[in-house]
């Protein structure tokens, strides 16, 4: 039966999609999870009349409400538009490239990114080259191309972040495209002055065996131009953003405006009463009641050419993008002792609304 309690308590906590209003039982749900309780504790009034608080225990709890404004778990993030950066091979070994693109001002202000694409061109391999190779099976003539994400620290070293992987075949030439999203959201976070975008191509052979350990040396990237002159192979940055100012979402609701389906998306203020609820008698003991937040209204799609361009994209939502913890002071039942003991819940109150697609990446954090 405990445990039947507990599946339905989970059960409840995950039902509300992000962004909508947060419920008793969700509070409840993540409540017990975080204690590793299977139900709700019974305890009378005469449990906790005249309880005092410890000061270090209230002092645990307003830090933490500070935090909690402070801090903020970002959701998904979206965005479309078009925006080309030239780029140029800083350093070019036989499988191994370093480029480098200027990225300041290359973003427009008030838009979020929703894919960089990384266009390399990839020459032909002279046909000398290739009756060498003319034993190779279809596998085995493929090298795998590693893009990473090259970051310099201000002590002097540095590190890397895979960023995209793929095959490419020796017997091809053209455009390769690479999706460096992630590094561009990485490049993002970055503290200013920020240093350009540095991307590592390197080549390295897929397969074992005779006759395939210089297959991989046959893929190369076209580097510092054309001999014309011309900078047709040049490595190319394109910037898909969409601007927020039509996109986007308006920040919070207008209390004297009742929301609409045509209502832009938008934070929409509500209370959660908690001493209304059977459940939390004397057992939460601070706060009473709390603001919360819901996200509602309608997003602007896209036209329809980018939505030919990222089939894998659903349709735009509003949604929370950014969410705070909700700390609690509970009564703590122990060898037939009551004390009150802080509970930080994660992820409870939305602090930011936006419009976001399903399947829209969702960056990695920055680590130092």
């Amino acid at each position: 039966m405990r445990f039947l309690w507990l599946c339905w308590a989970l059960w409840a906590l995950f039902q509300v999609s992000p962004g909508e209003a947060l419920t008793g039982e969700q509070v409840l749900g993540s409540l017990l999870q975080q204690l590793r309780l299977d139900r709700p504790p019974v305890l009378d009034k005469a449990d906790v009349e005249g309880m005092v608080i410890p000061s270090h225990v209230r002092a645990q709890y307003v830090a933490l409400l500070q935090h909690s404004h402070d801090s903020r778990s970002r959701g998904k993030r979206f965005s479309q538009n078009f925006r080309e950066v030239a780029g140029r091979f800083l350093v070019s070994e036989t499988s191994s490239h370093l480029l480098v693109f200027g990225m300041e001002q290359r973003l427009p202000p008030n838009s979020e990114l929703v894919q960089a694409v990384l266009r390399l061109f990839q020459e032909p391999v002279p046909r000398t080259a290739l009756r060498r190779q003319k034993r190779l099976s279809p596998h085995s003539a493929r090298a795998r191309v590693t893009i990473e994400w090259l970051r310099f620290r201000e002590d002097g070293s540095n590190r890397t972040a895979l960023i995209d992987s793929r095959l490419v075949s020796i017997h091809e030439s053209g455009w390769k495209v690479f999706d460096v999203t992630e590094a561009v959201n990485f490049w993002q976070q970055l503290s200013r002055p920020r240093q350009p975008l540095l991307l590592q191509v390197s080549v390295q052979r897929e397969h074992l065996g005779p006759g395939t350990w210089s297959a991989h040396k046959l893929v190369r990237f076209a580097a510092q131009g054309t001999p014309d002159g011309k900078g047709l192979g040049e490595p190319q940055l394109e910037l898909h953003t969409l601007d927020l100012k039509d996109y986007g979402a308006q920040g919070n609701c207008d209390p004297e405006t009742p929301v609409t389906e045509g209502t832009r998306c938008c934070r929409q203020e509500m209370y959660l009463d908690l001493q209304g609820m059977k459940w939390a008698e004397n057992w939460i003991l601070e706060p009473p009641g709390f603001l919360t937040y819901e996200c509602v209204g309608s997003c602007l799609q896209p036209p329809e050419s980018l939505t030919i361009r990222w089939p894998f994209l659903g349709p735009r939502q509003c949604v929370a993008s950014e969410m705070t913890s909700l700390p609690l002071i509970v009564s703590i039942k122990e060898d037939g002792r009551t004390r009150p003991q802080v509970v930080s819940l994660p992820n409870m109150r939305v602090q930011r609304c936006s419009c976001a697609s399903d399947g829209a990446l969702i960056p990695r954090r920055l680590e130092p």
